[in-house]
Protein backbone atom coordinates (compact mmCIF):
# COMPACT_ATOMS: atom_id res chain seq x y z
CA UNK A 1 0.00 0.00 0.00
CA UNK A 2 1.51 3.28 -1.34
CA UNK A 3 1.25 5.76 1.55
CA UNK A 4 0.26 9.76 1.27
CA UNK A 5 2.01 11.79 3.94
CA UNK A 6 0.50 14.69 2.97
CA UNK A 7 -1.78 15.08 5.82
CA UNK A 8 1.22 14.24 8.16
CA UNK A 9 2.90 16.54 6.81
CA UNK A 10 0.12 19.25 7.27
CA UNK A 11 0.03 18.22 11.09
CA UNK A 12 2.78 18.80 11.90
CA UNK A 13 3.84 21.84 9.61
CA UNK A 14 4.68 24.06 12.62
CA UNK A 15 6.56 21.76 14.49
CA UNK A 16 9.22 22.67 16.54
CA UNK A 17 12.49 20.83 16.75
CA UNK A 18 14.43 21.85 19.48
CA UNK A 19 12.78 20.85 22.48
CA UNK A 20 11.97 17.18 23.75
CA UNK A 21 8.15 18.04 24.39
CA UNK A 22 5.92 19.69 25.56
CA UNK A 23 7.17 18.08 29.35
CA UNK A 24 10.30 19.72 28.87
CA UNK A 25 11.83 21.09 32.02
CA UNK A 26 9.99 18.99 34.35
CA UNK A 27 12.29 16.82 36.47
CA UNK A 28 10.85 13.52 37.53
CA UNK A 29 12.21 10.82 40.47
CA UNK A 30 11.21 7.45 40.08
CA UNK A 31 11.43 5.23 42.55
CA UNK A 32 9.36 1.92 40.87
CA UNK A 33 9.53 -1.77 40.14
CA UNK A 34 7.52 -3.79 37.80
CA UNK A 35 4.92 -1.98 35.98
CA UNK A 36 2.51 0.32 37.38
CA UNK A 37 4.91 2.85 38.54
CA UNK A 38 7.00 2.68 35.15
CA UNK A 39 4.17 3.63 33.45
CA UNK A 40 3.95 6.03 34.97
CA UNK A 41 6.97 7.64 34.68
CA UNK A 42 7.11 6.37 31.27
CA UNK A 43 4.38 9.37 29.67
CA UNK A 44 6.30 11.66 31.56
CA UNK A 45 9.57 10.85 29.55
CA UNK A 46 7.69 10.39 26.69
CA UNK A 47 6.74 13.60 26.61
CA UNK A 48 10.15 14.97 27.47
CA UNK A 49 10.69 14.73 31.06
CA UNK A 50 14.00 14.30 32.51
CA UNK A 51 13.05 11.19 34.62
CA UNK A 52 15.55 10.18 36.79
CA UNK A 53 15.05 6.37 37.61
CA UNK A 54 16.67 5.24 41.24
CA UNK A 55 17.26 1.57 41.07
CA UNK A 56 18.53 -0.54 44.34
CA UNK A 57 22.22 -1.47 43.10
CA UNK A 58 21.94 -5.49 44.95
CA UNK A 59 18.91 -5.80 43.43
CA UNK A 60 17.67 -4.33 40.20
CA UNK A 61 14.47 -3.93 38.72
CA UNK A 62 12.51 -7.90 37.67
CA UNK A 63 12.05 -6.26 34.46
CA UNK A 64 15.42 -6.09 33.53
CA UNK A 65 15.23 -9.94 33.79
CA UNK A 66 12.32 -10.97 32.34
CA UNK A 67 12.15 -12.97 28.70
CA UNK A 68 12.22 -13.16 26.25
CA UNK A 69 14.82 -10.63 25.93
CA UNK A 70 14.95 -8.86 22.61
CA UNK A 71 17.17 -10.32 19.35
CA UNK A 72 20.31 -8.57 18.22
CA UNK A 73 20.55 -6.45 21.47
CA UNK A 74 23.82 -6.02 23.37
CA UNK A 75 23.61 -6.41 26.21
CA UNK A 76 20.95 -8.24 26.39
CA UNK A 77 17.06 -6.41 26.96
CA UNK A 78 14.56 -8.33 28.40
CA UNK A 79 11.18 -7.19 26.19
CA UNK A 80 9.57 -4.70 29.27
CA UNK A 81 12.34 -3.13 30.18
CA UNK A 82 12.07 -2.08 26.79
CA UNK A 83 8.98 -1.02 26.67
CA UNK A 84 8.88 1.14 30.28
CA UNK A 85 12.64 2.72 30.32
CA UNK A 86 13.18 4.25 27.24
CA UNK A 87 14.42 7.75 27.30
CA UNK A 88 14.55 8.08 30.95
CA UNK A 89 18.34 8.11 33.08
CA UNK A 90 18.96 5.59 35.18
CA UNK A 91 20.69 5.89 38.88
CA UNK A 92 21.69 3.05 41.19
CA UNK A 93 21.06 3.93 45.22
CA UNK A 94 20.38 1.70 47.90
CA UNK A 95 17.77 3.04 49.85
CA UNK A 96 18.18 0.74 52.58
CA UNK A 97 21.29 1.49 53.25
CA UNK A 98 22.57 4.12 56.19
CA UNK A 99 23.23 7.29 54.30
CA UNK A 100 21.19 6.76 50.99
CA UNK A 101 18.63 9.16 52.64
CA UNK A 102 20.74 12.24 52.59
CA UNK A 103 21.79 10.76 48.88
CA UNK A 104 18.29 10.85 47.73
CA UNK A 105 17.05 14.36 49.12
CA UNK A 106 19.70 15.53 47.89
CA UNK A 107 18.40 14.62 44.42
CA UNK A 108 14.99 14.85 45.66
CA UNK A 109 15.32 19.09 45.81
CA UNK A 110 15.95 19.67 41.81
CA UNK A 111 12.62 16.99 40.98
CA UNK A 112 9.04 18.26 40.92
CA UNK A 113 7.52 15.23 40.73
CA UNK A 114 8.64 11.70 42.97
CA UNK A 115 7.08 8.60 41.96
CA UNK A 116 7.12 5.79 43.85
CA UNK A 117 4.98 2.35 43.60
CA UNK A 118 6.66 0.21 47.07
CA UNK A 119 4.00 -0.75 49.65
CA UNK A 120 2.72 1.80 51.90
CA UNK A 121 5.51 3.67 54.31
CA UNK A 122 8.55 1.40 52.83
CA UNK A 123 10.08 4.96 51.81
CA UNK A 124 9.02 6.66 54.85
CA UNK A 125 10.96 3.86 56.64
CA UNK A 126 13.85 4.46 54.70
CA UNK A 127 13.50 8.34 55.14
CA UNK A 128 12.32 9.01 51.94
CA UNK A 129 8.89 9.32 52.46
CA UNK A 130 6.23 12.54 51.60
CA UNK A 131 7.14 14.38 55.07
CA UNK A 132 10.89 13.85 54.59
CA UNK A 133 10.73 15.14 50.88
CA UNK A 134 8.99 18.16 51.11
CA UNK A 135 11.06 19.40 53.97
CA UNK A 136 13.44 19.98 51.59
CA UNK A 137 11.19 20.34 48.80
CA UNK A 138 7.89 21.77 49.94
CA UNK A 139 6.18 22.38 46.89
CA UNK A 140 7.39 18.66 45.57
CA UNK A 141 4.22 16.82 43.83
CA UNK A 142 4.59 13.29 45.94
CA UNK A 143 2.69 10.10 43.72
CA UNK A 144 2.52 7.21 45.73
CA UNK A 145 0.84 4.25 43.59
CA UNK A 146 0.06 0.77 45.70
CA UNK A 147 -2.66 -2.03 44.98
CA UNK A 148 -4.94 -0.82 47.51
CA UNK A 149 -3.90 3.07 48.35
CA UNK A 150 -2.70 4.96 51.70
CA UNK A 151 -6.20 4.12 53.87
CA UNK A 152 -8.83 1.40 54.04
CA UNK A 153 -9.07 -2.08 55.68
CA UNK A 154 -6.62 -3.48 52.71
CA UNK A 155 -4.00 -0.69 52.21
CA UNK A 156 -1.17 -3.01 54.28
CA UNK A 157 -1.56 -5.03 51.55
CA UNK A 158 0.37 -6.08 48.36
CA UNK A 159 -1.63 -5.47 45.22
CA UNK A 160 -0.57 -7.13 42.13
CA UNK A 161 -2.33 -6.72 38.61
CA UNK A 162 -3.53 -10.41 38.15
CA UNK A 163 -5.18 -9.75 41.89
CA UNK A 164 -6.22 -6.48 41.18
CA UNK A 165 -7.97 -7.65 38.14
CA UNK A 166 -9.99 -10.49 40.12
CA UNK A 167 -10.82 -8.06 42.54
CA UNK A 168 -12.66 -5.66 40.96
CA UNK A 169 -14.87 -8.01 39.19
CA UNK A 170 -13.24 -7.37 35.48
CA UNK A 171 -11.85 -10.74 35.97
CA UNK A 172 -15.25 -12.15 36.53
CA UNK A 173 -16.39 -10.22 33.53
CA UNK A 174 -13.97 -11.86 31.57
CA UNK A 175 -15.73 -14.81 29.91
CA UNK A 176 -18.57 -15.36 27.07
CA UNK A 177 -20.94 -16.56 29.82
CA UNK A 178 -21.64 -17.77 33.06
CA UNK A 179 -20.85 -21.43 32.15
CA UNK A 180 -17.55 -20.41 31.31
CA UNK A 181 -14.18 -20.01 33.99
CA UNK A 182 -13.25 -15.91 34.38
CA UNK A 183 -9.94 -15.23 32.85
CA UNK A 184 -7.42 -12.64 32.57
CA UNK A 185 -7.08 -10.36 30.45
CA UNK A 186 -4.03 -11.30 29.29
CA UNK A 187 -1.95 -7.55 29.19
CA UNK A 188 -1.13 -5.93 32.72
CA UNK A 189 -4.17 -3.65 32.02
CA UNK A 190 -4.42 -2.85 35.99
CA UNK A 191 -0.85 -1.80 36.04
CA UNK A 192 -0.96 -0.29 32.21
CA UNK A 193 -4.39 2.29 34.02
CA UNK A 194 -2.42 3.05 37.44
CA UNK A 195 0.12 4.36 35.49
CA UNK A 196 -1.99 6.71 33.24
CA UNK A 197 -4.34 7.73 35.88
CA UNK A 198 -1.21 8.64 37.95
CA UNK A 199 0.28 10.39 35.35
CA UNK A 200 -3.08 12.86 34.85
CA UNK A 201 -3.27 13.29 38.68
CA UNK A 202 0.73 14.00 38.42
CA UNK A 203 -0.43 16.92 36.04
CA UNK A 204 -3.10 18.08 37.52
CA UNK A 205 -1.29 18.60 40.76
CA UNK A 206 1.37 20.59 39.12
CA UNK A 207 -1.43 22.64 37.22
CA UNK A 208 -2.21 23.44 40.90
CA UNK A 209 1.24 24.35 42.35
CA UNK A 210 1.22 26.77 39.41
CA UNK A 211 -1.29 28.36 40.32
CA UNK A 212 -0.72 27.87 43.93
CA UNK A 213 2.57 27.31 45.27
CA UNK A 214 1.71 24.35 46.92
CA UNK A 215 2.90 21.07 46.54
CA UNK A 216 0.69 17.65 47.63
CA UNK A 217 0.89 13.99 48.06
CA UNK A 218 -1.20 11.61 45.79
CA UNK A 219 -2.42 8.38 46.68
CA UNK A 220 -2.83 5.96 43.72
CA UNK A 221 -4.22 2.47 44.05
CA UNK A 222 -4.82 -0.34 41.62
CA UNK A 223 -8.30 -1.35 42.76
CA UNK A 224 -9.58 2.54 42.14
CA UNK A 225 -8.13 2.75 38.72
CA UNK A 226 -9.09 -0.61 38.02
CA UNK A 227 -12.91 0.25 38.65
CA UNK A 228 -12.99 3.56 37.52
CA UNK A 229 -11.87 2.48 33.98
CA UNK A 230 -14.58 -0.28 33.39
CA UNK A 231 -16.93 2.12 31.43
CA UNK A 232 -19.53 2.20 33.86
CA UNK A 233 -19.66 -1.45 34.95
CA UNK A 234 -20.01 -0.57 38.87
CA UNK A 235 -21.92 2.04 38.19
CA UNK A 236 -24.67 -0.89 36.76
CA UNK A 237 -23.35 -2.88 40.19
CA UNK A 238 -23.48 0.10 42.72
CA UNK A 239 -27.69 0.91 41.74
CA UNK A 240 -28.36 -3.33 41.74
CA UNK A 241 -28.17 -3.76 38.08
CA UNK A 242 -27.45 -7.21 36.46
CA UNK A 243 -23.97 -7.40 34.99
CA UNK A 244 -24.18 -10.25 32.73
CA UNK A 245 -20.95 -11.90 30.98
CA UNK A 246 -21.57 -10.94 27.04
CA UNK A 247 -18.63 -12.18 25.37
CA UNK A 248 -17.68 -10.70 22.12
CA UNK A 249 -21.26 -9.32 21.69
CA UNK A 250 -21.88 -5.87 22.29
CA UNK A 251 -25.21 -6.01 24.54
CA UNK A 252 -26.58 -3.37 22.95
CA UNK A 253 -26.12 -3.79 19.17
CA UNK A 254 -27.36 -6.44 16.69
CA UNK A 255 -25.05 -8.21 15.19
CA UNK A 256 -22.11 -7.80 16.79
CA UNK A 257 -19.38 -10.57 16.96
CA UNK A 258 -16.06 -12.05 16.02
CA UNK A 259 -16.48 -13.99 12.64
CA UNK A 260 -14.75 -16.55 11.07
CA UNK A 261 -13.95 -15.81 7.61
CA UNK A 262 -11.75 -18.66 5.21
CA UNK A 263 -8.36 -17.65 6.31
CA UNK A 264 -9.32 -15.58 9.70
CA UNK A 265 -11.49 -13.68 11.28
CA UNK A 266 -12.91 -10.20 11.53
CA UNK A 267 -14.99 -8.31 14.53
CA UNK A 268 -17.75 -6.61 12.71
CA UNK A 269 -21.48 -6.00 13.48
CA UNK A 270 -24.48 -2.75 13.55
CA UNK A 271 -25.96 -0.88 15.83
CA UNK A 272 -27.78 1.73 13.94
CA UNK A 273 -30.95 0.53 11.89
CA UNK A 274 -30.13 2.28 8.73
CA UNK A 275 -26.97 0.55 8.71
CA UNK A 276 -29.10 -2.99 9.20
CA UNK A 277 -30.54 -2.79 5.96
CA UNK A 278 -26.97 -2.00 3.88
CA UNK A 279 -25.93 -4.76 5.71
CA UNK A 280 -28.69 -6.70 4.53
CA UNK A 281 -27.97 -5.82 1.08
CA UNK A 282 -24.07 -6.84 1.29
CA UNK A 283 -25.01 -10.03 2.43
CA UNK A 284 -27.49 -10.72 -0.25
CA UNK A 285 -30.50 -11.00 2.20
CA UNK A 286 -32.23 -7.98 0.54
CA UNK A 287 -35.58 -9.20 2.27
CA UNK A 288 -34.03 -9.22 5.44
CA UNK A 289 -33.24 -5.07 5.18
CA UNK A 290 -37.29 -4.04 6.11
CA UNK A 291 -38.31 -7.63 8.00
CA UNK A 292 -39.91 -6.30 10.88
CA UNK A 293 -38.12 -9.09 13.14
CA UNK A 294 -35.08 -7.31 12.21
CA UNK A 295 -35.37 -3.45 10.80
CA UNK A 296 -35.18 -2.17 14.09
CA UNK A 297 -33.13 -2.18 17.08
CA UNK A 298 -35.16 -3.93 19.89
CA UNK A 299 -36.62 -6.43 17.83
CA UNK A 300 -33.33 -7.48 16.35
CA UNK A 301 -31.94 -7.78 19.98
CA UNK A 302 -34.74 -9.88 20.26
CA UNK A 303 -33.65 -11.82 17.40
CA UNK A 304 -29.96 -11.67 17.78
CA UNK A 305 -29.64 -15.50 16.95
CA UNK A 306 -31.18 -15.14 13.36
CA UNK A 307 -28.63 -11.91 12.45
CA UNK A 308 -25.67 -13.33 13.89
CA UNK A 309 -26.20 -16.86 11.86
CA UNK A 310 -26.79 -14.82 9.05
CA UNK A 311 -23.37 -12.42 9.09
CA UNK A 312 -21.87 -15.40 10.53
CA UNK A 313 -22.74 -17.59 7.51
CA UNK A 314 -21.49 -14.79 4.80
CA UNK A 315 -18.32 -13.94 6.31
CA UNK A 316 -17.37 -18.12 6.42
CA UNK A 317 -17.98 -18.03 2.58
CA UNK A 318 -15.30 -15.34 1.82
CA UNK A 319 -12.05 -14.37 2.77
CA UNK A 320 -11.07 -11.60 5.41
CA UNK A 321 -9.89 -9.46 2.98
CA UNK A 322 -13.02 -10.12 0.76
CA UNK A 323 -15.08 -8.93 3.88
CA UNK A 324 -13.34 -6.21 5.12
CA UNK A 325 -13.17 -4.72 1.31
CA UNK A 326 -17.08 -5.51 1.08
CA UNK A 327 -18.18 -3.46 4.25
CA UNK A 328 -15.87 -0.88 4.27
CA UNK A 329 -16.73 0.02 0.83
CA UNK A 330 -20.82 0.01 2.05
CA UNK A 331 -19.63 2.78 4.79
CA UNK A 332 -19.74 -0.48 7.02
CA UNK A 333 -17.68 -0.84 10.58
CA UNK A 334 -15.29 -3.51 10.40
CA UNK A 335 -11.83 -4.49 11.61
CA UNK A 336 -9.64 -7.66 10.87
CA UNK A 337 -8.62 -9.36 14.43
CA UNK A 338 -4.94 -9.38 13.44
CA UNK A 339 -2.16 -11.14 15.79
CA UNK A 340 0.22 -8.72 17.28
CA UNK A 341 2.79 -9.61 15.01
CA UNK A 342 0.22 -8.92 11.81
CA UNK A 343 -0.62 -5.19 13.89
CA UNK A 344 3.04 -3.99 13.81
CA UNK A 345 3.41 -4.08 10.56
CA UNK A 346 0.12 -2.74 9.18
CA UNK A 347 0.58 -0.09 6.36
CA UNK A 348 -1.71 2.74 8.66
CA UNK A 349 0.00 2.00 12.00
CA UNK A 350 3.50 2.12 10.19
CA UNK A 351 1.97 5.23 8.64
CA UNK A 352 1.39 6.77 11.82
CA UNK A 353 4.50 6.13 13.43
CA UNK A 354 3.30 3.80 16.44
CA UNK A 355 6.27 1.56 16.43
CA UNK A 356 9.31 3.11 16.09
CA UNK A 357 13.19 2.32 16.74
CA UNK A 358 16.04 3.13 19.34
CA UNK A 359 19.38 2.06 19.42
CA UNK A 360 21.32 0.91 22.06
CA UNK A 361 25.42 2.46 22.31
CA UNK A 362 26.08 -0.99 20.74
CA UNK A 363 24.44 -0.28 17.57
CA UNK A 364 21.23 -2.76 18.79
CA UNK A 365 17.83 -2.01 17.52
CA UNK A 366 15.09 -2.25 20.14
CA UNK A 367 11.91 -1.38 17.95
CA UNK A 368 8.96 0.27 20.62
CA UNK A 369 5.75 1.59 20.43
CA UNK A 370 5.47 5.44 20.28
CA UNK A 371 3.88 8.13 22.44
CA UNK A 372 0.11 8.03 21.84
CA UNK A 373 -0.78 11.44 21.41
CA UNK A 374 0.66 13.32 18.39
CA UNK A 375 1.71 17.23 18.83
CA UNK A 376 1.33 19.62 16.37
CA UNK A 377 3.51 21.90 17.73
CA UNK A 378 5.98 19.69 19.91
CA UNK A 379 6.45 16.48 18.66
CA UNK A 380 7.44 13.66 20.97
CA UNK A 381 9.54 10.59 19.69
CA UNK A 382 11.82 7.89 21.28
CA UNK A 383 15.12 9.26 21.50
CA UNK A 384 17.46 7.00 23.80
CA UNK A 385 17.46 3.16 24.18
CA UNK A 386 16.37 1.79 28.00
CA UNK A 387 19.43 2.54 30.30
CA UNK A 388 22.24 0.23 31.43
CA UNK A 389 22.13 0.11 35.41
CA UNK A 390 23.28 3.12 37.27
CA UNK A 391 24.33 4.67 33.80
CA UNK A 392 23.79 8.02 34.50
CA UNK A 393 24.76 7.86 38.55
CA UNK A 394 27.65 9.65 38.01
CA UNK A 395 26.33 12.93 36.06
CA UNK A 396 23.15 13.11 38.13
CA UNK A 397 25.13 13.48 41.46
CA UNK A 398 27.65 15.35 39.99
CA UNK A 399 24.80 18.05 39.48
CA UNK A 400 23.73 18.38 42.77
CA UNK A 401 26.94 18.56 44.43
CA UNK A 402 28.13 15.23 45.08
CA UNK A 403 31.68 15.18 43.66
CA UNK A 404 33.98 11.65 42.31
CA UNK A 405 35.70 11.58 46.08
CA UNK A 406 32.16 11.26 47.45
CA UNK A 407 30.64 9.08 45.34
CA UNK A 408 33.81 6.78 45.92
CA UNK A 409 33.17 6.82 49.26
CA UNK A 410 29.32 6.31 49.01
CA UNK A 411 30.55 3.46 46.56
CA UNK A 412 32.44 1.62 49.42
CA UNK A 413 30.03 1.46 51.60
CA UNK A 414 27.54 0.43 49.19
CA UNK A 415 24.99 2.80 48.92
CA UNK A 416 25.85 3.35 45.69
Amino acid sequence: MEIDNRDKEEFFKEARTDIRGPLEGIRVLEVTTTIAGPRCGAIFAGYGADVIRVELSRSPDVTRMIPPMLPDTDPPEGYQHATLHRDKRSITLDLRQPGARDVFLRVARTADVIVENFKKGALSGWGCGYEDVRQVKPDIIYVSITGFGQFGPYSDRAGYDPGIQAMSGLLWMNAPDDSATPARVPVYISDELTGLHAAIGALAALHYREQTGEGQHLDVSLLDATMDSCTGLHVMAAHGLATPRYGNIVPYAAPTNVYACKDGYVYTGVLLDSHWKILAKVMGKPDAADDPRYSQLLSRLGHREDVDTMLAEWCAEHTRDEIIAALIDSKLPVAPVLTPQEACVDPHVQARGTIESVYQPSGGEIKATAAPVKFSRTPVYHREAPPALGAHTGEVLESVGIDEAQRAMLREKGIL
